[in-house]
Formats: structure tokens, sequence, C-alpha cells
């Protein structure tokens, strides 16, 4: 039975923010010059993943191009996701509101690439063709760990030039080289792109641990490798992480792309599932059950395979072409395995529990909405035991079942 409750906790976290997101871009771009004819085409690389203010970030650069008197339009800016399709990517964009009616300028999507001069590197170098015939190219990206390594640069602008203007050409010349690929190639690449491609700004993107707008930094060129590796230092000082390091079963309301590039964010669950990469030390969980799929990844269920149960409502919004061309394109198929399935949420962490070895009444259980929203989650009566000195926890007194009698989570908020 799993007549027990759980109790809501807040833990402090990061919540410096930028409030006015357009005006504080707006002020930042006035600073800046460049070399571009009047009428110049400008290409804005914009990518998959569910960033805040986005579509403010995005209407603002539009706007600011427009004023120079240049001509901008949008390129997805994206490996496999979308399902490796200029349909699917456009309508990722599209789910974030980056349409030309919100933003002002089009969206030109395809995979056609060109290739670019390699000079040296063991693999081949290409960049989106609308972007590479653009007259300047402008990249927005968030700064933050990486779900598949750790090192100077992870997920931002070099990434952005290198896998995301690379296109799904790109991302398979990448990730065939595995792990390594990603922490010794994507600079080099970049690089090239950079160089050859006619990059002459970039955005980038911290956010703090309630998601919301910790900082913007406009950047020229010749400033990121310098200054990206100082952003990550602050997305990692900022991101949020659990109170606790061991836990019996995790409850995930939703994962997804739009919430991490692997839909559950290893840096937050301690698992990786890359085979010779190891796992980290803490935090240690026995069992992690999710609950739902959001729409934000249109059916790309990439990271199912950190989990050991999902339920009958995630798989049925699987799209199982997307979610295994994502998986082959990174190489690594663990994370597209299926776990096992449950009709319902209290089934499923029935089997949670069960693989742990424990029991509703002495199990360490946290349930939180998402791998980003970790301000406010709900405990178990041992894990409130743990963190009763802990500071920076607030124990309130909103309590609910762990499963209602229908067998599905009560709301979360």
């Amino acid at each position: 039975m799993l007549n027990v409750e759980l109790t809501m906790i807040r833990q402090e976290v990061s919540a410096e923010k930028i409030d006015n997101v357009g005006l504080y871009l707006e002020q930042e771009l006035k600073e800046v010059r460049l070399d571009l004819r009047p009428g110049a085409s400008v290409a804005i690389a914009v990518g998959s993943r569910g960033i805040a203010n986005l579509r403010d970030i995005v209407g603002t650069t539009v706007k600011w191009v427009t004023s120079q008197g240049w001509k901008p339009f949008i390129v997805p800016a994206m490996g496999s996701h979308g399902g490796a399709t200029p349909e699917g990517q456009q309508a990722v964009l599209e789910h974030y509101g980056i349409t030309e009616a919100n933003v002002g300028a089009p969206i030109l999507s395809s995979l056609e690439v060109v290739e670019l001069p390699g000079e040296g590197l063991a693999h081949k170098v290409y960049m989106d063709k609308y972007a590479y015939e653009a007259d300047g190219v402008i990249v927005i990206n968030r700064i933050k760990p990486h779900t598949d390594f750790h090192g100077t640069f992870e997920s931002g602008l070099m990434k952005m030039c290198a896998i995301g203007l690379g296109k799904h050409r790109q991302a398979l010349e990448i990730h065939r080289f595995g792990v390594r690929g990603l922490k010794d190639l994507i600079v080099p690449t970049a690089r090239q792109i950079i160089k050859h491609g006619r990059v002459v700004l970039g955005i980038g993107i911290v956010e703090n641990a309630k998601e919301e707008t910790a900082i913007i930094k406009v950047l020229q060129p010749d400033e990121f490798e310098k200054e990206e590796p100082k952003l990550l230092a602050e997305a990692k000082r900022l991101m949020p992480k659990l109170p606790i390091d061991q836990i019996d079963v995790l409850i995930i309301d939703e994962f997804g792309k739009d919430i991490s590039g692997v839909g559950l964010d290893p840096n937050i669950t301690g698992r990786i599932g890359i085979r010779g990469e190891p796992e980290p030390e803490k935090p240690q969980i026995s069992s992690i059950l999710l609950a739902d799929l959001t729409e934000g990844s249109h059916g790309n269920a990439l990271g199912m395979g950190l989990a050991d149960v999902i339920t009958k409502r995630v798989y049925e919004k699987i799209d199982f072409k997307a979610t295994y061309e994502n998986g082959v394109t990174s190489g690594f198929l663990e994370r597209a395995k299926m776990p096992m399935v449950a009709e319902t949420d209290g089934e499923g962490i029935s089997y949670a529990l069960r693989a742990a070895w424990r029991s509703p009444e002495d199990a360490r259980i946290a349930r939180i909405k998402n791998t980003l929203s970790l301000e406010e989650l709900y405990v178990s009566s041992a894990v409130l035991q743990a963190l009763k000195l802990q500071p920076g926890i607030e124990i309130t007194d909103r309590r609910v079942p762990l499963v209602q009698e229908n067998g599905f989570l009560p709301p979360f908020d």
C-alpha cells in the first residue's frame, strides 16, 4: 500500500536575475559595432533548448539587426533534434514562440550544409548553407554544464557554432568519436566555423536556479574562448541541486528535450549512462520514475534510459524515430533504451520501491517537477529527518498523498 504522505520543502537557491531582459539586451547591443554593408543579410542561430525569455532575446536581436539597416533571418541551430528534418526543427522553434509573426524575421530551415576547410582536423567541418551564405551570423545560446562530459567548454556558444550550425552532418562527424569528440573536437571545429563562416557576434545566456535569466553577455567572436569559461563557472555556481545525496526513489513529474539535452539532467540525477564514462559519486539514487514527457519534446524521449520506470503516459507520447535518431547520432544508445512501463504512477512507484528494497514507510522518496525546477520538492518523512539540521531548507505545511486513490500523482503545485 502507498498510503503515505509527502511534505513540500523549499530550498534556498540562487535568485539573481535580470528584470527586463529585452531592455537589458537592447542596451548591451547599443555598444556593438559590426562591419557589415547596408542591406547585409544576417542569420540568427537559435537552438532547441527551453531557454527563459528566448522569444524576447531573439526578438530584441532581430529588432537591433533591422535598426542597423540589415536583413535578419532565423536558422534552427540543431544537430539531430526535431527528428533531424527541416520541418521538425522549425516546429521546435515555433513551440518556443520563435515565428516570423512573433520576432519579425523569417525562419529558413534546412539540413543542407556547406563543407568548410578542415585545416588538418581529423574530421570534416560543415555549416548550415543558409547561415554560410549570409553576410554575418549571430549565435544565441545558453551556457551551462553539459550532460555528457565536463571541461573548459561545455554547452554554450562554441558548441552552438560546432554542432548547432553544423547541423546533422556535423553532429554525426563529432559524435562518431564518442565522448572524446565532445571534449576535444568542439572547440577546433567551432574555430573553423567562426573563421570561415562569418560569425560576427554571440549572445551568451546564463540562468539561475529558478530558470530565470541571470546573465546576458554580448561577445565578439574573438572573445568566445576567453569569456565562455567564465560564464560556465557562473552557470555552475547558480545551478540547483537535490538537497540530499542518498535517495531510494526519485519521482520526476516530467522530462524532455526542452528540460535538458538528455531529458533529465545527469548533473542533477548523478546518472550519465555513457559506457566508459565514470558516474558521479553523488547523488546516489536507487530508482528513478519518469511520470510524463513534455510537449516541448515533440515525442523525443531520449534520456528515458537513465531511468528505471516510465509510465504508460510517457510510452504513448514517444516518437521512436525521433528518439532513436537522436540516440544513434550521439552514439550513446543506453539513453534511448526503454525502461519498465507502468500502467499508473502508483504501479511505477511500487516497482521503484521494490527495486530499491524499501517499504513506503521507511523509504527516502523525493518528488520533483523536473531537473530544472528544484526550489520546491516533495519528500518523505525519512528525507525530512535527514534534512532537519540542514541550513537553507524550509519545511512547509503542505502535505500530499504519495498517490491519489485513482493511482495517479496529485497535482504538483
